[in-house]
């Protein structure tokens, strides 16, 4: 019972990384980095991620400075997607309104060195 405890577990495990990984994949294989991260600078706004971060991203009260992302070894593109879908700290899970094709577009976005900046409303 222990052995197929253990498989459960571990096809599970297996399952979420893989998961996890998608976003990744995706980005990573887009041929146009740029307009992922140009889509990216579109959602940022338009998900309300100013409300905590702020429009230039320098953190505000309720949310850090995203500014050093590209520069910060410890925030890879997939804990950065798990932060935006699963949450953590004081950030709630934006899963249910953030697709995995999204995240990889935010971020792109944010690990991007030259910011685009989102079109006009």
């Amino acid at each position: 019972m222990d052995v197929v405890n253990a498989r459960i577990k571990l096809s599970s495990l297996l399952t979420v990384l893989i998961l996890l990984a998608i976003p990744v994949v995706h980005l990573l294989s887009s041929p146009d980095p740029q307009s992922a991260a140009q889509a990216g600078a579109i959602l940022f706004r338009d998900k309300g991620c100013p409300q905590c971060h702020g429009a230039d991203r320098k953190g505000t009260k309720k949310g850090p400075d995203l500014t050093r992302l590209p520069a910060d070894r410890q925030w890879t593109p997939e804990k950065i997607t798990s932060q935006i879908l699963d949450g953590g700290q004081k950030m709630p899970p934006f899963s249910d309104t953030v697709t995995d094709e999204e995240a990889a577009q935010l971020v792109a976005f944010l690990q991007s060195t030259n910011k685009p900046l989102p079109p006009p409303k």
